[in-house]
């Protein structure tokens, strides 16, 4: 029970990939969960399911992490429920493909908003909760796309993961005596259905060919990942942007 007696927010949790798996995972060690997503009903349910599945309360919160007050309200709320914020993971993200030279202001500040400035916003929010407490764990999702060339009209998304990366590694220096540790997560493609939504079919058949283990990755293992470095196990950890690519992309 890595996670015993611990507080996790979760953002984007509510989904069919990574943040829901890391809410079952955390479950599994032991944490207190609150999951938030852009969609309300949605992320209600989520967290009944998952309160019933593992015989424990689950807060669901609606959020858009593009707006500020949603996710100070969020933080409070979870002060409020459980008294304390012991991890936050960052998991809300969104890509919209458009080639660059066609890439719109409204996409690129949509992407922007979502990956980097809402990440950024959930940090500050909880790291004055973690500076009273004296010591927390925080995790941001980033990509690989943040190390890579755009190839398919994801310009916005790479430059917004590479912001991530940059947060991420900025907020460590910052927080490391402060108790608080701060890494990123960079994965290649994690299927999931909702992907299919995004990008066409032969996108995922030529990722497949190129990994070395012939395959995708799957939302468990980057929540394997995560626990990681929301647990104690990675205590001596900071600052780190951590791939998960089944070795496609090897970062030195």
């Amino acid at each position: 029970m890595l996670l015993q007696d611990r507080v996790a927010l979760i953002t984007a949790g509510a989904g069919a990939g990574i943040g829901h798996a890391v809410a079952e995972r955390f479950l599994e060690e032991g944490a207190q969960v609150v999951i938030t997503d852009a969609h309300a009903k949605r992320t209600e349910e989520t967290a009944a399911a998952l309160g019933k599945q593992f015989n424990r309360e689950v807060l669901g919160i609606g959020v858009d992490v593009t707006v500020r007050s949603q996710i100070e309200d969020a933080v409070a709320k979870t002060i409020e429920k459980f008294g304390r914020i012991d991890i936050l993971f960052n998991n809300a993200g969104i890509n919209k493909l458009e080639p660059i030279w066609k890439l719109s202001d409204e996409t690129w500040d949509l992407v922007m908003n979502v990956c980097l400035r809402g990440t950024f916003w959930a940090i500050r929010a909880v790291v004055p909760h973690m500076m009273n407490q004296g010591k927390g764990a925080i995790v941001n999702m980033a990509s690989a796309a943040g190390w890579l060339a755009s190839s398919g009209g994801e310009a916005a998304y790479s430059a917004a993961k590479a912001g991530v990366m940059g947060l991420t590694r900025a907020a460590s220096g910052e927080l490391a005596g402060k108790g608080i540790r701060v890494n990123a997560i960079a994965p290649t493609v994690i299927y999931n259905q909702f992907l299919e939504r995004i990008y066409p079919k032969q996108m995922f058949e030529n990722a497949k060919k190129r990994n070395p283990m012939g395959r995708l990755g799957e939302p468990r293992e980057v929540a394997n990942l995560a626990l990681f470095l929301a647990s104690d196990l990675s205590s001596y950890i900071t600052g780190e942007v951590i791939s998960i690519s089944g070795g496609s992309v090897v970062v030195p």
